[in-house]
């Protein structure tokens, strides 16, 4: 089993993080939502799990990524490209980079 998902040093993966979080927060903010409200919208348990996630320690789990996306009042495809940047840097760039140049 591949366990390494990003080739990335882990301080790298914590300022990718930490910066998908902030988005997250800005986009709750935005919606005038508080963390207790936005838990309550995508049927998360505790709205601590709100806070871990615009602090970097954590990631929306793909089976909400539905739920988040109408709670904040987003396109679905346009919040998972956006997170995508923060939780998949690779694969984001393979999709949503800019086109190889010729001898690459």
């Amino acid at each position: 089993m591949y366990a390494h998902h990003q080739r990335l040093d882990s301080e790298a993966v914590l300022e990718l993080r930490r910066e998908g979080g902030r988005y997250l927060k800005e986009l709750r903010e935005a919606r005038g939502l508080s963390q207790r409200q936005l838990a309550q919208m995508v049927g998360a348990e505790y709205y601590t799990f709100i806070s871990q996630l615009e602090t970097g320690r954590g990631r929306i789990p793909p089976d909400r990524y539905r739920a988040w996306a109408d709670a904040l009042g987003v396109a679905p495809r346009d919040l998972v490209r956006n997170v995508m940047r923060f939780y998949d840097p690779i694969t984001h760039e393979i999709l949503f980079g800019e086109e190889p140049q010729p001898g690459r």
